[in-house]
């Protein structure tokens, strides 16, 4: 069975940072691209980051490059996207999901992170 599991979100102050991080289980982890997307609340949800199947390339949303980084362990079948300088608008419900970063096949349950001061 296909798991997506998110850990890491919470409450932070503007400026500070976070480390979300996505655990795999039930599927080949090394062999999917992984992305990170978000949801605001009365938004839609956007894509924020993703990352290719060994690293070698990760790309961004406009509105996070700079302050957030995706990386993977491939050993331990997980994603992480470390966030800095965080902003009010980063406010959201946060997903990693795997495979093609606009329509992915599996989705995690999601974790809030919620910015406010």
């Amino acid at each position: 069975q296909v798991q997506l599991v998110e850990s890491g979100g919470g409450l932070v102050q503007p400026g500070g940072s976070l480390r979300l991080a996505c655990a795999a289980k039930g599927f080949t982890f090394s062999i999917f691209t992984m992305s990170w997307h978000r949801q605001a609340p009365g938004k839609g949800r956007e894509l924020v980051a993703f990352i290719s199947t060994a690293a070698e390339s990760t790309n961004y949303a406009d509105a996070v490059k700079g302050r957030f980084s995706i990386s993977r362990d491939n050993f331990k079948d997980t994603v992480y996207l470390q966030m800095m300088n965080l902003k009010p608008d980063d406010t959201a419900v946060y997903y990693c999901a795997a495979g093609p970063p606009f329509s992915p096949g599996y989705w995690g349950q999601g974790t809030q992170v919620t910015v406010s001061s």
